[in-house]
């Protein structure tokens, strides 16, 4: 499949033809930002077996890191993420003492010295710090593992919370990369998810970032959200395609009240229902596709320039917990309360609580909360995954080139539970085991890739609920 046709997957494709065949197959999936995925993680993996997991990383190996700022000064309701909503001074400064006995503990279960070349600041809402305590939290990660010249360095800001001020410090700390959560422009959405942020706000603030020099701008939107129409969702695009950023986010709305229950009120009566949220969808994104933006992956976008769409192309593009992201292979150590580190070997996750995340710092601990260590199953099946994430496809000559044997054989009781998709347009099967998705299977990628997924099968018959819905 040449991923320069995928700029282009929507226009043939009508919206009762996508719900007839869609809903067939909706139902709770995972969004496979790692494979296994994080309920078939066990605490059984704690900071030993992560501590000795990092000591096998190769000296001078080059890294991504991961640093989640938890704070948020008020909660936005449709948000499932872990934060902290606090106002007082003390917290912030707490969590920077802890960070930096969590770097220093990190450093030393390293054998040698690492090259960064991906840095990522989340959360929460990282510019609820102060500018000086960005700069210390800078200062902190780049004196153990510097980033040379030209590496990637991220962070995703509120612009509700973040000033001029903010955004010197930043570009002081050599970040290039800047994300704005945005979610919807529409005034009754953004009341109803109690988050009140007006298109100037916004564009004034991409504006300092470019001018500041800042390399890329992302605008994060979310479709689903309640009282959501297809008018509404054009309304916003129209002020985004105003602020032009080098990549647009296009999140489907995860309805997880088990996680997030101040969510419990949208359910009642103000989410659309599955017709009219496929409808946004495909408004959306047939609007950023006739705009020139490239369909990288599910929900992500990018102008034909960007790293993303050039890594899309050079089959390079790969998946972790921040979404698509560049720079395949790269060893992932991620610092904060519920950070995830994707090593080669293993996933590790921090404590998710705030204080338990101290303590263990503060005790001179790591503080792992549970992983798993990858088995030749697992790496095999996560690299299935990855290519039909990222891809939109799989092919035997690279399972073969890599693995050895054949895809057909492998995975023979995977690709025949996809043969009713195949009836049904979503995707086409070869006889050797290749796999390609069509434009409406582009729409079904989580479904799709749910059939390699080995735990997947206990997980949904486990009590309780786990993942979003995919429709």
């Amino acid at each position: 499949m040449d991923p320069v046709a995928l700029q282009q997957p929507l226009p043939e494709l009508d919206p009762d033809q996508v719900e007839a065949v869609l809903l067939r197959y909706a139902g709770a999936a995972p969004r496979y930002t790692s494979y296994p995925t994080a309920p078939a993680w066990s605490e059984s993996y704690g900071p030993e077996a992560f501590r000795r997991d990092l000591g096998r990383i190769a000296p001078r190996s080059q890294l991504a890191l991961y640093v989640h700022v938890p704070f948020c000064r008020s909660l936005c309701h449709f948000c499932a993420c872990n934060r902290v909503i606090v106002r007082a001074p003390g917290p912030p400064a707490r969590y920077l003492d802890a960070i930096e006995r969590e770097v220093a503990l990190v450093r030393e279960a390293l054998p040698g010295d690492c090259a960064v070349v991906q840095h990522h600041w989340g959360g929460g809402t990282p510019t609820h710090l102060e500018p000086q305590q960005l700069r210390r939290l800078y200062r902190c990660l780049d004196d153990a593992f510097p980033a040379p010249l030209g590496a990637e360095l991220s962070v995703e800001v509120d612009p509700r919370v973040t000033g001029d001020g903010h955004m010197e410090a930043l570009a002081e700390c050599g970040m290039n990369r800047i994300s704005f959560g945005v979610q919807d422009f529409d005034p009754r959405v953004q009341q109803a998810i109690h988050r009140i942020q007006s298109p100037e706000q916004t564009r004034r603030l991409a504006e300092r970032a470019r001018a500041l020099g800042f390399a890329s701008v992302n605008l994060d939107l979310v479709y689903g959200l309640p009282f959501q129409s297809v008018a509404s969702i054009e309304r916003t695009l129209d002020e985004v395609l105003e602020i032009a950023p080098e990549r647009i986010a296009l999140y489907a709305y995860a309805h997880v009240t088990w996680v997030a229950k101040q969510q419990r009120g949208f359910e009642r009566h103000d989410l659309p229902a599955p017709r009219e949220r496929l409808r946004i969808q495909l408004a959306a994104m047939r609007r950023l596709l006739g705009a020139g933006y490239v369909h990288v992956g599910m929900d992500h976008f990018a102008l034909p320039g960007d790293e993303l769409a050039r890594a899309q192309r050079a089959r390079t593009l790969r998946r972790n917990f921040m979404g698509y992201t560049t720079h395949a292979g790269l060893e992932l150590i991620g610092f904060g309360p519920s950070a995830i580190s994707e090593l080669a070997a293993a996933y590790a996750q921090s404590q998710r609580g705030l204080d338990a995340w101290q303590a263990a710092v503060g005790a001179g601990r790591l503080a792992t909360l549970r992983g798993h260590a990858l088995g030749q199953d697992d790496l095999e099946r996560r690299w299935a995954i990855g290519e039909i994430m990222c891809q939109g496809e799989l092919r035997a000559r690279d399972w073969r080139a890599r693995f050895g044997g054949e895809l057909a054989q492998r995975f023979a009781g995977e690709l025949r539970s996809l043969e009713p998709l195949a009836d049904d347009g979503l995707l086409g099967i070869a006889g050797d085991g290749s796999l390609e998705l069509s434009p409406l299977g582009r729409l079904a990628v989580r479904s799709v890739a749910a059939a390699f997924d080995a735990y997947l099968p206990e997980q949904r018959r486990a009590a309780g609920a786990m993942f979003s819905q995919t429709v």
